[in-house]
């Protein structure tokens, strides 16, 4: 998989959310989460404006029958609104947090998106004929008067442009105290659960009004408060398991057949820290910021400040494997500290082998792990290296007192404010995508390209 990646899309403008090359952007148009469907056809990113914008791959063209599709806009709309929470005096951002779609079931696709305290469920439709020839209503949709109607009709379907229609078909609101970090779809397509800093909620798809609550670390006395919820996910085949990560580093798996109440975990992953290696910035680097489970359900990728790491659902005592994702920051974690880029959630991905592994860095560069060759490569997402179907060149960062070589990027060099927090990967192939800042980007292997 680590050959050289190619740009996937014909123009990159046109899957940036800024038309214009180099445009200023709101602190709205910022990317906030991304994520492919079950099938790798449909790419949804929200934003911290609240929007939604839906990515479809094109069909192969006849005119070039082995090309691969490229990824156009689908449809875009408002998914949350900025709200007031008068009992608290706090404004609620409209910020999407989250986004995840449920398994196609008919022609319409489903998904949810969140932001800090609002879960909604979208249909997302087409409709290419519209009715006509009604009997009590004229052209424009305005009821006739009965006593003009002198014959029966029967109405029929028209031919009509393609429409994308999006529809809100659940809200699921009020259950949550603290801000929502994480939604997950159940292998049962009937239930999902969603987290925040302290709890954990099962819902049903199909009722609004409650759910259960199936973890709860608040203690008593919040000043007894020692760690956070950072992010869950259900197990990929067994509705009953799922894990949850906290801002300690470690990873509960808890099975929901124990107890309605999983405050005691079935297992717990966490890495003995070395006392000799212990700073000042130690639990901080440590938290959990994404956790993943792998497709095939048997191993954990969770992200933390400098690390990736794999686990073994089968070894509780320390990672299977830890990739070092930007070591040469280790020295730089005061100033990180001071302008909060320490605190910056970067979340990861598997491809679909579960064989090579994706997370984010700064300077919009980002990472790939291949778990069976050892090998890894650095790879830029930003205007100027990813011209369309162009071979992105790999990047390495020179730690400060190191030996530089050409084309090395020192360290203090570095931007901070570009940094790859969301990426996705295609479930079936290798394509990506990767948000930087306003932008998507979407990458293909290159001999995957070559193939077709």
């Amino acid at each position: 998989m680590l050959s050289p990646i190619q740009v996937l899309c014909s123009d990159i403008t046109t899957l940036s959310l800024e038309p214009e090359p180099f445009a200023s952007y709101t602190e709205a148009d910022i990317i906030s989460t991304v994520e492919f469907n079950h099938t790798g056809e449909l790419l949804a990113t929200g934003d911290k404006g609240g929007r939604v914008v839906i990515f479809q791959r094109e069909p192969e063209s006849k005119n070039e029958p082995f090309s691969q599709g490229e990824y156009n806009v689908y449809s875009t709309f408002q998914s949350h609104e900025p709200e007031f929470d008068y009992l608290k005096s706090l404004e609620i951002e409209e910020k999407i947090n989250k986004i995840r779609w449920l398994p196609q079931q008919n022609a319409a696709h489903f998904l949810l998106s969140t932001n800090d305290k609002t879960i909604k469920l979208w249909k997302v439709s087409e409709r290419d004929k519209r009715p006509e020839g009604y009997n009590l209503k004229d052209e424009e949709g305005r009821i006739k008067d009965v006593s003009t109607v002198t014959s029966l009709q029967v109405p029929v379907l028209k031919p009509m442009d393609l429409m994308v229609e999006v529809s809100p078909r659940r809200v699921f609101a009020n259950a949550h105290t603290y801000h929502i970090n994480s939604i997950s779809v159940n292998s049962d397509y009937e239930t999902y659960m969603s987290a925040d800093d302290l709890r954990i909620n099962l819902w049903h798809l199909d009722i609004t009004d409650r759910s259960f609550n199936i973890v709860d670390i608040k203690p008593a006395n919040m000043e007894d408060l020692t760690e956070v919820i950072t992010a869950a996910e259900f197990h990929p085949h067994h509705c009953n398991l799922f894990v949850y990560s906290s801002s300690k580093g470690t990873l509960r798996l808890c099975d929901m057949r124990e107890a309605a109440l999983c405050d005691k975990h079935s297992k717990l992953f966490e890495e003995p820290e070395d006392p000799s290696a212990r700073s000042f910035f130690s639990e901080i680097i440590s938290s959990v910021s994404d956790v993943k489970f792998s497709h095939s359900g048997r191993y954990l990728l969770t992200r933390d400040y400098l690390t990736a790491k794999v686990w073994d659902l089968n070894m509780e005592s320390k990672p299977l494997e830890t990739y070092q994702v930007h070591d040469y920051l280790r020295s730089k974690l005061c100033s990180l500290y001071e302008n909060d880029c320490i605190f910056d959630k970067f979340e990861c991905a598997w491809n679909g082998s579960d064989s090579v592994i994706m997370t984010g860095a700064y300077n919009n560069f980002f990472r790939m792990f291949d778990r069976n060759t050892k090998r890894d490569v650095t790879l830029e997402a930003s205007r100027e290296s990813s011209k369309p179907r162009a071979v992105l060149k790999p990047r390495r960062v020179c730690a400060a007192g190191g030996k530089r070589r050409k084309d090395d990027i020192s360290v203090d060099s570095l931007d901070f404010t570009k940094k790859i927090l969301h990426t996705a990967w295609h479930p079936n192939e290798n394509i990506i995508a990767i948000a930087a800042t306003n932008n998507l980007y979407i990458f293909q292997d290159k001999l995957n390209s070559e193939m077709h």
